[in-house]
């Protein structure tokens, strides 16, 4: 029998991370449970791409490197399926939508006043665009789906997601986490 305030068991949020700053391309995915509890974590080493790579691969490098071997090398990986996939950056929307077997988001903080009760949506201009009250306290949070997915359903089923994840934890927190764990790692290979 489940407690009544605590989330349900199996239910997981998947977040996925690329970093290209530096000359160098890492990535990494964190999946926690409801209560933003670590149940799977991966990453990559530094890619750092040659003279002549960049010169052959050209605009298409960085397109190449966070989709075919970042993403797909870590979702590939990845022991727990989430109920949704979570990033931070526009540019993973798509590559992630191509390669997960479940829903996609990226997901942002606003600054606008909170919406009036916990659960309310409201679409914005952009179709597949939507700021969710996630929780009764903060301001909204703006969700995009992949293209393509801007059906008030896929929206609605999103946000019940959200919602229930909410109640027990800071949903972008993680994204602190993965960029100290990177950074952490990063330290341990250079030796400091």
């Amino acid at each position: 029998m489940r407690e009544r305030n605590s989330p349900q068991t199996g239910k997981h949020l998947g977040y996925a991370l690329v970093d290209g700053g530096e000359g160098a391309f890492r990535g990494a995915l964190l999946v926690t449970d409801f209560r933003g509890i670590p149940a799977d974590f991966r990453y990559t080493d530094p890619i750092t791409p040659s003279r002549i790579e960049k010169i052959l691969y050209g605009s298409a490098l960085d397109l190449y490197i966070r989709g075919e071997l970042i993403l797909e090398s870590l979702l590939g990986a990845a022991e727990v399926s989430p109920a949704l996939w979570i990033c931070r950056e526009g540019d993973l929307l798509a590559p992630i939508s191509k390669l997960a077997k479940t829903r996609v988001v990226m997901l942002a903080p606003t600054a606008r006043a909170p919406l009036d009760a916990t659960g309310d949506l409201e679409k914005q201009n952009d179709p597949c665009v939507f700021d969710l009250q996630a929780d009764g306290v903060s301001a909204p949070l703006r969700f995009t789906l992949p293209d393509g997915k801007g059906r008030e359903e896929e929206a609605r089923a999103v946000a019940e997601i959200l919602v229930e994840a909410a109640s027990f934890m800071d949903l972008l927190e993680p994204f602190s986490r993965i960029t100290r764990a990177l950074s952490a790692l990063a330290e341990e290979r250079d030796g400091t």
